[in-house]
């Protein structure tokens, strides 16, 4: 089954304002099926997952774009960097727009060439894993803001049926009705995801590198603490850190940096929060084989606010915009799990792992100066959209 995305009205309008358009992302999230499902007739799909077609790109740009001409659908382009050089020389030879479609997952050296070549000439669009909405088949949902008006005929799901969804993560292939979840999760792990990692560093040991990732998995929707990480996996600080980087870089993980404000600033923490970006992948790594079993273990409520959080992102990201958003905590131990700026106002969001949510959850949005400060939001596994007061909600985290 085919869910329709809601990034494709982005690349619709980038199409129509730009020469290229590249789409990146994780590997397996749907970038050049995507594409495929909004190509046009006269559109060639080239992919660079053929090795002779690789090899001509690699060799000889000049003649791969004399055998195929423009427009085209070019995936995993990070494959063949050569590329982009020549198709700079041919976008800057005619006023056409949405000449060439471009996918790549390997952001760390994809981008860097990218930037020096194109430009000014090239829109850059990221995509995730299926959002709910998307599951939901609500493809124009727009980015979450907690005083933006909620449509309460939304879906709402039960706990069990919330941790089913955390569960299974976001990874269209899983919503076939045929692929096994733990083969499906091997099976990335150790082709698509350990794949990408080595071309970009050499690993010296593997075995350690995937016992940090899950001992990372672990850690989702806390503060990272590197010297922690490198204790327990038994490398050194900078080693982690590289590591981390590459992740944040592949889409994997997302760095949620620590709000910064003047009057609170010198009591707050500064070091940002970790988040796996699929829930699904997150489980496997810590070993939760079952939604059963991630409803009732130590790390349930870390995983209600990792989703939540991923859910957040792809709002924004699969509608072409930046998420402004960011944690608080002070050293007295005060946090607000998510803030999120917009429209020159600052919204306080707490997440919890509860159906009965109450008031005093939301205590620390006092760190928030008033003049500044949004609607806040308790998201909750609560079946119910609450208006506690104006200037507060009780939200279904379906609603996102």
């Amino acid at each position: 089954m085919y869910y329709q995305r809601t990034l494709s009205t982005m690349i619709e309008k980038a199409t129509k304002s730009f020469k290229v358009v590249l789409i990146t992302g994780p590997r397996q999230v749907g970038k050049s099926t995507l594409f495929e499902k909004m190509r046009e007739p006269n559109r060639i799909k080239i992919s660079l997952d053929d090795t002779e077609i690789l090899a001509l790109a690699k060799q000889d740009p000049n003649l791969f774009f004399q055998v195929y001409q423009p427009p085209l659908l070019i995936d995993e382009v990070q494959k063949a960097p050569e590329l982009l050089l020549q198709i700079k020389k041919i976008v800057d030879n005619t006023d056409e727009t949405g000449l060439f479609w471009l996918t790549g997952s390997q952001k760390f050296s994809l981008m860097k060439n990218v930037s020096e070549s194109l430009a000014g000439r090239v829109a850059v669009l990221d995509l995730q894993g299926l959002s709910q909405s998307e599951k939901n088949n609500e493809k124009n949902r727009g980015i979450f803001i907690p005083d933006i008006p909620l449509q309460t005929k939304r879906p709402v799901f039960t706990v069990r049926e919330t941790f089913n969804i955390i569960h299974n993560g976001s990874y269209p292939q899983l919503f076939d009705g045929k692929t096994d979840w733990e083969l499906y999760y091997k099976s990335y792990v150790e082709t698509y995801l350990m794949r990408d990692v080595k071309d970009i560093v050499q690993l010296g040991n593997e075995l350690s590198f995937i016992r940090f990732l899950k001992i990372l998995a672990t850690r989702t929707a806390q503060p990272v603490n590197y010297a922690d990480l490198a204790r327990d996996v038994d490398m050194a600080p900078n080693t982690i850190k590289n590591w981390v980087s590459i992740l944040q870089t592949l889409g994997i993980i997302y760095l949620l940096p620590a709000y910064f404000e003047n009057n609170i600033g010198k009591r707050l923490i500064k070091s940002p929060k970790i988040y796996f970006m699929d829930t699904g992948l997150c489980a496997y790594l810590c070993s939760i084989k079952t939604a059963e079993s991630l409803m009732n273990c130590q790390f349930s409520g870390e995983f209600v606010e990792t989703y939540a959080v991923s859910e957040i992102i792809k709002s924004y990201i699969h509608n072409g915009k930046t998420p402004n958003i960011y944690y608080c905590r002070t050293t007295n131990q005060e946090e607000i799990d998510l803030i999120i700026e917009e429209n020159n106002k600052v919204y306080p969001i707490e997440i919890k792992k509860t159906v009965t949510p109450v008031l005093s959850m939301a205590k620390n949005f006092k760190l928030i100066d008033e003049s500044k400060k949004g609607v806040g939001c308790i998201l909750c596994l609560s079946e119910k959209f609450i208006p506690i007061n104006k200037d507060l909600y009780v939200i279904p985290i379906s609603y996102i």
